[in-house]
């Protein structure tokens, strides 16, 4: 018998990127909703939508004095 070196990883982090993909969803229909409806406004809402836990975290650390 052999032995096999590999060895078997099993993630199960699934479930929370359906709940950032759902997040990212939301956050994009809100920032494109806002927008003025041009190509870039589009675009930056998008971006917008990728980076907006930034800027809650900074929000919060401000509130909490960090």
């Amino acid at each position: 018998m052999g032995t096999d070196s590999r060895a078997r990883v099993i993630v199960r982090e699934g479930p929370w990127g359906f709940v950032f993909l759902l997040a990212y969803i939301g956050a994009a229909i809100y920032f494109i909703s806002i927008s003025n409806g041009s190509f870039w406004g589009v675009i930056l809402g998008l971006l917008q939508a990728i980076v907006w836990p930034v800027y809650v975290m900074y929000h919060v650390l401000l509130m909490i004095g960090a």
